[in-house]
């Protein structure tokens, strides 16, 4: 056989083995080498009490606000609120407060140490910070009722009954309007009974004396009568809470919980509340929350006894002059400031 013929054909051989390696390993393909997960070590340390979110100063202390996280043991300070059994205790044995955030021994809260739910953050608390007993307000201590308020509030308290105060279904923390109901008389024709909404978005601070939901021993809610509601208001809508409680009766109206997003979204729509162009996340956050937790005294809704019934009135009845004048006249009320007393119209600032 001719030498070139033998090389060529060795050759083709020799290709051929090759090319079928390599079909063989496509086909076959390599195996890929398995990821192993590595396993994160257990979190060690004592379950201490956590912001589960930021909690501005005069929160009202809720179940959803905080929870447990472990905490390195040489991290845990005597403040600390620590989980035993189910139970919150505190880090120290003799029940003395050490905390830096209190001022003094008086100012200390007494509060039990299980028991925080209806508490008042007095000193801002950021999210995943742990809880210590020195920001926390119980009802009963000195000072609560003023940490519970908002800067630049003011607390002003409204009697209620059964009929006007939503039968008892209105806590602390709650948001509601104030109605009020009068009767306009005349000199003759039957009596005007109108009824306006003259207040929106306040919050309930406290019941009677109570500032915390009443729980029975399953936890539940327990629904209770109460003669007084303090309410969370501005100055000027404090005055005006104040002259309304003289003019006839005021009734509560419980607002859903997602009646202050709706307004909300539809403020932002019409320009009312604007944001900062650069804003930040955190400050955008913060004019939302300041918006939806303001209340309002503006335009309000009415109802006439017209409305209800086509044998009340719809309009005011005719006036004597007196009573034409006082109608017409601007309700005023007198404020004293040290040896001055004024007379300041309402709504007027």
């Amino acid at each position: 056989m001719d030498k070139k013929k033998v090389i060529l054909l060795v050759s083709a051989l020799i290709i051929a083995a090759v090319t079928a390696f390599f079909a063989n390993s496509l086909r076959t393909g390599t195996p890929v080498p398995q990821a192993i997960a590595l396993v994160e070590p257990a979190p060690t340390g004592p379950m201490v009490l956590v912001a589960k979110r930021a909690l501005p100063i005069g929160t009202i202390i809720t179940a959803d606000a905080y929870g447990y996280q472990p905490w390195p043991e040489e991290l845990v300070e005597e403040a600390y609120f620590i989980q035993h059994d189910g139970e919150f205790q505190t880090n120290d044995s003799d029940n003395s407060d050490n905390s830096d955030n209190s001022d003094d021994a008086d100012a200390s809260p007494t509060f039990a140490n299980t028991q925080i739910d209806g508490t008042v953050v007095r000193n801002a608390i950021t999210a995943g910070q742990p809880i210590t007993r020195g920001s926390l307000v119980a009802p009963g201590d000195r000072g609560f009722l003023a940490a519970a308020l908002t800067p630049g509030m003011r607390a002003v308290s409204v009697p209620v009954s059964t009929l006007t105060g939503v039968s008892g279904f209105v806590f602390p923390g709650d948001r509601i309007d104030l109605v009020l109901t009068q009767k306009v008389n005349g000199v003759e024709g039957p009596a005007l009974n109108v009824s306006e909404t003259i207040i929106k978005n306040l919050r309930v601070l406290a019941t009677d004396q109570n500032a915390n939901q009443r729980v029975d021993e399953s936890g539940n809610t327990v629904v209770s009568k109460f003669k007084l509601v303090t309410l969370e208001a501005t100055p000027s809508i404090a005055e005006k809470i104040s002259v309304a409680q003289t003019i006839g009766t005021i009734s509560l109206s419980l607002r859903a919980l997602a009646d202050n997003q709706s307004e909300l979204e539809q403020a932002l729509a019409s320009g009312e509340i604007s944001i900062p162009k650069g804003a930040s996340a955190e400050e955008e956050a913060e004019i939302l929350r300041t918006a939806v937790a303001k209340p309002t005294s503006g335009k309000s809704t009415f109802a006439t006894g017209g409305d209800v019934s086509r044998f009340q009135r719809r309009s005011v009845p005719p006036q004597t002059p007196k009573q034409a004048k006082a109608i017409k006249e601007v309700p005023t009320v007198r404020v004293s400031r040290g040896n001055q007393t004024t007379d300041v119209p309402v709504g007027r600032r």
